[in-house]
C-alpha cells in the first residue's frame, strides 16, 4: 500500500486553516475551564514572553476579557520590557484586571539569591553578585553525540567574560536555588485563582513540555495546558493571525531568570527554534535522517545525533511529567 505521508519539507510545520485551530483551542478552554474544572474564569501569568502572551489572547477570546486576570510576577532579575510588554498586551486584548505581584521578597525569605550564588561563587571565585552578572549556558553543538555539558558565565562591569563548566553539584545547587522563581511563581497565580474561583492556565508549548524545559510543581503547575500541543514556529503562527504586539513577537525568548540575559537557546535546545521544531517533527515521525538532512542542510550522521539528542532529554526529564506514584 502507497504511503500517504508528506515528504519532509521546511513547510510541514505550516497551520494551513489557522482559523479552525484557534476556534478549536478557545472551544476546548471553554469546554474544559467550565465543565470539567467547573471554574468560572481564568488567572494566567503573563512576562512578555510570546508562550504567555498567545495563552492569555485565547483565554481572552475564550471566556471574555473581563473573566480574565493577568498577572506580572517580576523579580529583581526580571528585564524591564517584560512589563512594558505585558501591560501592552493587556491593553490590546481589552483585560482589564491585571496585577503587579512582586515576589523578590518571597525568594529573599527562601534563600532563593543567597544559594544561587554561593554556588557560582565556588566556581567562580572572584563573582561578585552586587555588581556581577551570571548565567547558565550550553556551549556545545547540538548535534554532538555527547550528553549537553553546562557552563557558568559570569559578566563582570568592565565587560570581561569568564566561563567555566560547572560541576554536578553547583549546576544542581543554582538550578534549585532558580527554581524557586517559577514554583513561587505558580503559588501567586493559585493563590487568585482560588480568591476567584477561576482556573490557572499553563503556558508550556509542546517542546518544554516533551523536553522537559519546565519547572516541576512551577510552571508547570496548571489546570489547562491550550498550547502544549503546539510547536514554537506555530505558536508564532498563532500570535500573528490573533494580532499579539510586534515587539512581542520579535522578541527574542528568553528565560528571563539570570541576571546576564540569556537564550532559552543558549540554555536548554541548543538551536534556533526553526530548526529544531523542523528536526522534532522529523524524529517523532519517524522519517530517515538522510531525507531530514537533506531539507535541513545537515548531514545524516548530525541529524542521527540530534535524534538521539531528543531521545535523551525526553527520557532524563520523564520524571517531570509523572503523576506522584501511589
Amino acid at each position: 500500500m502507497k504511503s500517504t505521508r508528506k515528504p519532509f519539507s521546511k513547510d510541514i510545520l505550516h497551520i494551513d486553516n489557522i482559523e479552525a485551530v484557534c476556534n478549536d483551542i478557545i472551544t476546548k478552554l471553554r469546554t474544559d475551564v467550565s465543565k470539567k474544572l467547573q471554574r468560572r474564569g481564568a488567572v494566567i501569568g503573563i512576562s512578555g514572553g510570546i508562550d504567555s502572551s498567545v495563552c492569555m489572547a485565547l483565554s481572552a477570546l475564550a471566556f471574555g476579557p473581563k473573566k480574565v486576570t493577568a498577572i506580572m510576577l517580576p523579580e529583581q532579575d526580571s528585564s524591564d520590557d517584560s512589563k512594558m510588554l505585558a501591560k501592552k498586551l493587556a491593553t490590546k486584548f481589552g483585560v482589564t484586571e491585571t496585577l503587579i505581584e512582586d515576589i523578590t521578597k518571597a525568594l529573599d525569605g527562601f534563600g532563593c539569591y543567597k544559594r544561587r550564588d554561593e554556588a557560582i561563587a565556588r566556581v567562580i571565585t572572584n563573582f561578585n553578585p552586587e555588581v556581577d552578572k551570571a548565567k547558565i549556558e550550553i556551549k556545545q553543538d547540538v548535534a554532538s553525540n555527547l550528553p549537553p555539558a553546562f557552563s557558568i558565565t559570569v559578566i563582570k562591569p568592565d565587560g570581561e567574560v569568564i566561563s567555566k563548566l560547572l560541576p554536578v553539584k553547583e549546576y544542581l545547587q543554582i538550578v534549585a536555588s532558580t527554581n524557586f522563581k517559577q514554583r513561587s511563581r505558580m503559588s501567586m497565580l493559585y493563590y487568585h485563582a482560588e480568591r476567584l474561583h477561576y482556573a490557572v492556565i499553563g503556558t508550556p508549548n509542546k517542546h518544554e513540555v516533551e523536553q522537559g524545559f519546565f519547572v516541576k510543581y512551577g510552571d508547570g503547575g496548571a489546570d489547562v495546558m491550550p498550547i502544549g500541543h503546539l510547536y514554537k514556529t506555530q505558536v508564532y503562527q498563532i500570535a500573528k493571525y490573533i494580532g499579539i504586539p510586534q515587539e512581542i513577537i520579535d522578541r527574542t525568548p528568553t528565560t528571563d531568570t539570570y541576571t546576564a540575559e540569556q537564550t532559552q537557546e543558549d540554555f536548554f535546545y541548543q538551536m534556533p527554534f526553526e530548526s529544531m521544531d523542523l528536526i522534532w517533527y522529523g524524529w517523532e515521525n519517524d522519517y530517515p535522517a538522510d531525507e531530514v538532512g537533506k531539507v535541513m542542510g545537515r548531514t545524516t550522521k548530525d541529524i542521527e545525533n540530534i535524534y538521539r539528542n531528543f531521545e535523551r532529554k525526553r527520557k532524563t526529564t520523564a520524571y517531570l511529567r509523572m503523576r506522584p506514584i501511589f
